[in-house]
């Protein structure tokens, strides 16, 4: 009784936050959240973390230039947290999302079949799925659950337009996290196309390079493209500018198919992380920089 009250109130709480983020024209509130978030957000011991990540990735510049990358990526953050309740009135607008690579994309949306999509915490990385999603593929995507139900439901509608083919949750434990891998595995395997953001440590993964270091990476991807026969295509989404426009770039990636599964998943999930890398390092500013990366 007295949890339920409480998620009521948490849920009439998000309600309200997300009616005055909206008051303001999208880009205005997008702006006026970067600026909040510059300006509060290095004073949370995550900077602490984006700067020894900074460092690690980016030895060979100076502290200046990594602060300066840190509190970028801090207003970039806000910018994403004011965009994430405005998703509708994004995509509302198509002007706002120029595909790169459509050309090619487009020689195999109908043809398309089982196929994962994986991106990274670049730009608003919730609009990397846009390409699939406009050409009526019917995405679905890894959504980690919000324990308050009501939010939960509020959450996964406000994004159905975007993903038309549903959030499917991801567990908090190991039980949930394999039940989770089963759910998606079946998706995919039934024709589905699926989302996935996969540039975060995972202690359950496979030690790549990334930068440089070993770093424990996703390989669900990999493993489910090889067991399936599915496509494997990466994106990323990248901001033009200060204001809620963005760039998705999409690029397939070969899934080698030899006698030695374990050597392949392996393969495929270092390229990724190379791709990611290479990617970061071009705009290190739009970046998560204050996650977990190498343990």
């Amino acid at each position: 009784m007295l949890l339920d009250l409480r998620y009521r109130l948490e849920y009439a709480l998000v309600r309200l936050i997300v009616a005055l983020v909206r008051l303001a024209p999208l880009d205005v509130g997008v702006a006026m959240s970067a600026k909040a978030w510059a300006l509060i957000a290095p004073l949370n011991r995550r900077h602490k973390r984006a700067m020894a990540n900074l460092a690690i990735a980016f030895p060979e510049k100076t502290e200046a230039e990594r602060e300066r990358i840190a509190r970028a990526m801090w207003a970039n953050l806000g910018r994403v947290m004011a965009e994430t309740m405005q998703i509708d009135r994004i995509i509302s607008e198509p002007s706002r999302l120029e595909i790169l690579n459509e050309r090619m994309f487009n020689r195999y949306r109908d043809k398309l079949g089982p196929a994962i999509g994986v991106s990274l915490h670049m730009g608003n990385w919730e609009l990397a799925i846009w390409p699939m999603t406009s050409s009526g593929k019917n995405p679905a995507a890894i959504f980690r659950m919000v324990k308050n139900p009501y939010v939960d439901t509020y959450l996964r509608n406000a994004r159905r337009d975007l993903y038309p083919g549903g959030l499917l949750g991801r567990g908090h434990d190991v039980e949930e996290s394999a039940a989770t891998a089963r759910l998606i595995t079946d998706y995919v395997r039934r024709g589905g196309r699926l989302g996935l953001v996969c540039d975060l440590f995972d202690h359950r993964g496979i030690a790549v390079p990334f930068f440089g270091k070993p770093a424990k990476s996703v390989a669900i991807p990999a493993i489910i493209a090889r067991r399936q026969g599915a496509r494997l295509w990466m994106a990323r989404c990248v901001r033009v500018g200060t204001q809620s426009r963005f760039r998705i770039e999409i690029k397939e990636l070969k899934v080698p198919r030899t006698q030695n599964q374990a050597d392949d998943v392996r393969t495929i999930t270092a390229a990724m992380q190379a791709q990611f890398e290479a990617w970061v390092r071009e705009f290190p500013e739009q970046w998560m920089w204050g996650n977990r990366r190498w343990g």
